[in-house]
């Protein structure tokens, strides 16, 4: 598609002009460049961070300098000039208008099609194959309204400035994808994805020109963007660009210049691109960096939301450190606090959260359960509309159309008025030497199968059902039984798959079902310690280390911890004040993961043994979190 851009074009001029050309930086602290605007324009401040050269006189309107608003109607910025530089796109059909509080109420509860059109260089360069139709008749059987499309555009560009045309080919693929979404009644949310730490990271446009240069390409794609997706229904929103870095608060004001531009290129673009709903961001999307930096358009003809995305607490979300345990009272009104500080700053604006989880690949699952029960409760209480992350690994397998914990997706589905659940316990002690959870029946190979006490958090509901893997409805009083706090499952049902010589592994999966909520599935296992392959090596720098592991049990390691041979921490010293299922221990994915059989040790971690001079015992721990349920490995500079 070739373009007319005379906006790019001039944003390119030399920064360091007698006069700033329309849309360039004229001011603002610390800017060393053109103070004074080419004749049609004037330098309007727009905080104390940046000024622009905008189109016709300096605004009258008042600016706020809070970087803590309350609500959208003391959000005010300058007004822009909305002169358009490209063809509009027109439209033949009509477009029904929506306000934004009724489209994200409309859009809750949505799913993530994570790593497939935002994979780079394209799709299918990651772990999905190219998106199929019947993906998304998988998210409407499940309950979802709304599918959240990331794209990035960072390979797709066919040519560089002015005009920075994107591959039509892109284009029309990625407005295929969104149609086989509408076409199911899905809501859907769209937007500029890992760009954002490509070449639209404002942490990295530190000079005028390089500056001039993000925002000319940011508008130059949206533009185009835009006028692809100009005629679309009114099912379709737009979100400007994915979780942008930043670190300062003129960090914050360059990112809201981009909600602006955004704005424009939409509004030039034409169709119903300014009747269309947007979610604007803020730094990061991070809710914190939001509320400190984040100022709406003052002259926004879209209907509004704003968007941000949660994965908290770090540690837990991301396995961080051995942190495996997650549920304490503290832990919820953290939890709490995090919402409820961007619901109070944002009072009468519709939000958005466009991306949580905590993945059945790296954490527990009652401690799960917890953090994704209050986590939809809180978010329904404070009128916040959610969309759930997966990358394909997460959450629905693409290929056998099921989902790989229905327990998290029945929860996520009744987002809207969310139900009592009942959940299982599970140790919520961060101090804990050992943790419990009543998601399993474990029976160590040797011993003999007893009754089973799993504590429960029943919350006013009580146990309808107990049914195996097979369907079979387990008898209430002979094979279980229930109290106020507690389900027993007996040894004599239990026997059927636990005995002293059966083989370790996973043997059955138990539904329970109660009289309002989500069914949740308790997992019987045999387990025994694991084995490793080989149990020492010298390190070899370049290269990630794999070691194979024979798991007699649950397929998943727990934990990891790395101690030198002086007793020193591998990484993070500071972990010494932490429990002992976490001092010492190490990150997942930075520092370790795992791929099948597989324990991997990333080249990062292998360097910092090397770079350490002294041999390290990795301790390789698996659930139970149980003294003597762990292995260990040596690596020797």
């Amino acid at each position: 598609m070739r373009l007319s851009l005379t906006f790019v074009a001039l944003a390119l001029l030399h920064a360091a002009s007698a006069q700033q050309t329309a849309y360039g930086q004229c001011g603002g602290s610390g800017w060393t460049g053109p103070t004074t605007c080419v004749a049609g324009c004037t330098c309007q401040k727009q905080n104390e961070w940046y000024s622009q050269c905008l189109e016709g006189k300096a605004s009258t309107t008042t600016l706020l300098t809070s970087t803590k608003p309350t609500s959208s109607s003391a959000l005010t910025t300058t007004a822009r000039s909305s002169t358009a530089t490209a063809v509009p796109t027109p439209c033949s059909g009509t477009f029904s208008d929506i306000g934004a509080v009724d489209y994200v109420k409309a859009m809750n509860p949505g799913w993530n099609l994570g790593n497939t059109l935002d994979a780079i260089p394209n799709e299918g360069s990651w772990n999905n194959p190219p998106v199929k139709e019947e993906t998304f008749d998988d998210i409407k059987a499940a309950g979802f309204k709304s599918v959240r499309i990331p794209v990035t555009y960072s390979d797709h560009f066919t040519s560089a400035a002015p005009n920075y045309t994107i591959d039509p080919a892109w284009l029309q693929r990625v407005s295929d994808v969104v149609d086989m979404a509408t076409a199911r009644g899905l809501y859907v949310l769209t937007n500029v994805h890992h760009d954002s730490w490509n070449w639209a990271d404002v942490t990295k446009a530190t000079t005028n020109e390089t500056r001039a240069a993000l925002d000319a390409k940011f508008y130059a794609t949206w533009l185009q963007i835009g006028q692809k997706l100009a005629c679309k229904s009114n099912l379709v929103s737009l979100e400007p660009i994915n979780e942008p870095p930043a670190t300062t608060a003129e960090h914050g004001a360059h990112l809201n210049a981009l909600n602006d531009l955004f704005l424009k290129a939409l509004a030039d673009s034409g169709g119903f691109n300014t009747r269309r709903v947007v979610t604007l961001m803020g730094g990061s999307m991070d809710g914190y960096k939001t509320t400190q930096w984040f100022k709406a358009p003052a002259t926004i003809k879209n209907p509004w939301a704003l968007q941000y995305h949660y994965y908290s607490p770090y540690d837990f979300v991301f396995s961080a450190w051995g942190k495996t345990i997650w549920g304490s009272d503290a832990d919820k009104a953290s939890m709490k606090n995090d919402l409820a500080v961007v619901r109070g700053n944002f009072t009468d604006v519709p939000l958005v959260i466009g991306e949580f989880d905590a993945s059945p690949l790296n954490t527990e699952p009652a401690a799960r359960w917890k953090w994704t029960d209050h986590f939809v409760r809180t978010a329904a209480e404070l009128n916040t509309a959610l969309i759930i992350w997966d990358n394909g690994l997460d959450h629905l397998d693409r290929n056998a159309h099921s989902w790989r914990d229905p327990t998290s997706l029945a929860i996520v589905k009744n987002a809207v008025q969310p139900p009592r659940h009942s959940l299982p316990e599970s140790t919520t002690d961060a101090g804990a030497s050992t943790q419990n959870s009543s998601a399993f029946v474990w029976n160590k190979v040797g011993d003999t199968p007893k009754d089973t006490v799993l504590p429960w958090q029943f919350n006013g509901n009580t146990l309808k059902s107990v049914k195996t893997n097979s369907g079979a409805v387990l008898a209430a009083d002979t094979d279980y039984s229930a109290s106020d706090s507690a389900i027993t499952l007996k040894a004599g049902v239990l026997g059927q798959w636990l005995t002293p010589t059966a083989a370790p592994g996973s043997k059955a999966n138990l539904t329970l079902e109660f009289s309002a909520g989500a069914p949740v599935q308790v997992e019987v296992v045999q387990w025994d310690v694991p084995t490793l392959a080989v149990s020492e090596s010298k390190a070899v720098g370049g290269k990630d280390l794999n070691i194979t592991v024979e798991y007699k049990g649950l397929r998943m390691p727990a934990a990891v911890k790395a101690l030198k041979s002086d007793e020193g921490f591998l990484f993070d010293e500071w972990t010494s004040v932490l429990g002992p299922l976490q001092a010492a221990h190490i990150t997942y994915s930075g520092q370790w993961s795992y791929d099948g059989a597989k324990i991997v040790l990333p080249n990062a971690t292998v360097q910092a043994v090397i770079s350490g001079g002294k041999p390290t015992v990795f301790t390789f721990e698996f659930y139970p979190r149980v003294p003597g349920n762990n292995v260990t490995y040596t690596l020797t500079p």
